[in-house]
């Protein structure tokens, strides 16, 4: 009865903060076994009972100017926003007895640390398929019903046991192919025999060292064209094939270049 009473408390909380929200129990990374033994939050934190998993959608209209300092500012601010509120929900169930911490969402200093070492030391991606927000699409991103892939998450790690999340069942990736095929560093082989793609990370990696230079990092081009998320009705956002349409520009193609030619290098 008092894990219920926190598990709404922190419910309460999190809306509050205007977040979305899952619980994952610590079993469910061994149940998947998906992820590699040291990377898993009883590895990373012994006193790990639950993830909490926090996530902030990423405004679709903003990442369809990338690259751009106006995708980058969003992205920043979301970053910041989730670790704020992570910190947050610690220190809060810190003071009722349960001690906890959080795993910061990006995970590294610089993105030109990921072309020799291209990982992180806690995969959000993986806590959030476990805290029921979705699942695993083919370009290595947590797919959600409500925002596709355009949602960033934090993790907290907490010594509180609480019931996990209804696991989302339906893969939501359709393996369309259009991120692998859209990539700008073809770092995708295309497979559609395959769910999770075969990456070429340092190749992503170095492609995103360029863009923080130019001040228009980081790149998004596979979560913006993925057509899953209901965030595309709520945009009228549907048609796919203005992202890869060839011919005259439009009012809109010429809106997103407009972005991208102010406040960052070429």
């Amino acid at each position: 009865m008092k894990n219920e009473t926190m598990k709404n408390e922190i419910r309460r909380f999190a809306k509050e903060k205007n977040a979305f929200l899952g619980f994952a129990p610590v079993d469910r990374w061994d149940d998947y076994n998906e992820v590699p033994v040291a990377f898993r939050p009883k590895s990373i934190w012994k006193d790990t009972e639950t993830v909490i998993v926090l996530g902030l959608p990423v405004l679709l209209p903003m990442l369809e100017t990338t690259p751009s300092i106006i995708y980058t500012t969003l992205y920043e601010t979301c970053n910041t926003e989730l670790d704020q509120i992570a910190f947050e929900l610690c220190r809060k169930l810190n003071t009722k007895g349960y001690s906890s911490i959080f795993m910061p969402r990006d995970g590294y200093g610089h993105i030109s640390v990921l072309v020799d070492e291209p990982a992180a030391s806690f995969s959000q991606v993986y806590a959030a398929k476990y805290a029921g927000f979705g699942t695993v699409g083919y370009n290595h991103t947590l797919l959600t019903p409500q925002y596709g892939p355009r949602m960033r998450f934090v993790s907290v790690l907490t010594s509180l046991k609480i019931p996990g999340s209804k696991l989302l069942e339906k893969q939501l990736c359709t393996r369309c192919l259009i991120c692998a095929k859209s990539c700008p560093t073809d770092a995708f082989e295309i497979n559609k025999n395959s769910m999770i793609g075969s990456m070429n990370k340092r190749n992503c990696a170095e492609y995103h060292t360029k863009l923080r230079e130019a001040y228009r990092f980081p790149c998004g081009v596979c979560i913006k064209v993925c057509p899953v998320g209901l965030d595309r009705k709520l945009y009228k956002s549907e048609n796919i094939s203005r992202y890869i349409s060839q011919g005259s520009e439009n009012q809109e193609q010429m809106s997103w270049k407009h972005c991208q030619k102010y406040g960052s290098k070429p």
